[in-house]
């Protein structure tokens, strides 16, 4: 499947204007190798805003869902550097949700990215994944690579003492992930599939958006670097 592994971590979050160089110089310069680097991470991608909000969303690609609960990953929480400290301290609207990847279908990925946050209950989310299989199959629209299923879960999206977000509603919903060659083709199949009379019988989602990749790194770039 396009999507390396089958765990993600997803952020997302704002950041005040006058934080903002050093905000993405700490993400560029430490952060995202530093994640990386830890045991069963297999890489990582940066994106900003097209039409969306927050600002800046990261996704982490992991081996397994267990790997976002590990001994690895709990000891390099523990131990942020201080550059990480200050930064997350500034960190506003922040999303963190770990979650399984329980679709995912096409071959690559692209430049541009649509989010749409999906709230489905205990009662109904059977039947939600199983319309979305077929929802979410990239052909036969041009410029679309790939589409994904994040399924939150909602202990491991808590907030931490390592990582002291506000709890949020959020950590329980489910992520649609559609990548694709640009934002028009993205656009035009969230309003085709997932938004307006498409959504039904199921409620409208609880936001959507659309993003720019900045850059990704692999676990392989960090070895040959």
């Amino acid at each position: 499947m396009p999507l390396a592994g089958k765990g993600m971590l997803l952020t997302s979050m704002n950041i005040d204007e006058a934080d903002e160089a050093d905000f993405n110089r700490w993400y560029d310069r430490e952060h995202l190798e530093e994640r990386v680097a830890i045991e069963g991470f297999l890489e990582a991608r940066r994106y900003v805003a097209h039409a969306a909000n927050p600002k800046y969303l990261c996704l982490y690609s992991t081996a397994t869902l267990d790997v976002l609960d590990s001994p690895a990953y709990r000891t390099r929480l523990a131990n942020q550097t201080r550059w990480s400290r200050r930064t997350m301290a500034r960190f506003k609207n922040m999303l963190r949700v770990v979650a399984r990847i329980t679709i995912s279908n096409g071959t690559g990925r692209g430049a541009a990215l649509g989010v749409v946050r999906l709230r489905p209950t205990p009662d109904n989310a059977g039947a939600w994944r199983d319309a979305l299989q077929e929802k979410l199959a990239p052909e036969p629209h041009e410029g679309i690579i790939s589409m994904h299923l994040l399924e939150s879960e909602p202990e491991l999206s808590s907030a931490t003492v390592e990582v002291p977000v506000v709890r949020n509603e959020g950590a329980r919903d489910w992520f649609v992930l559609i990548d694709g060659t640009h934002v028009g083709a993205v656009s035009a199949v969230i309003a085709e599939r997932l938004t307006g009379p498409a959504a039904a019988p199921f409620p409208l989602p609880v936001s959507v958006g659309t993003y720019s990749l900045m850059w990704d790194l692999a676990k392989s770039d960090i070895a040959r670097g």
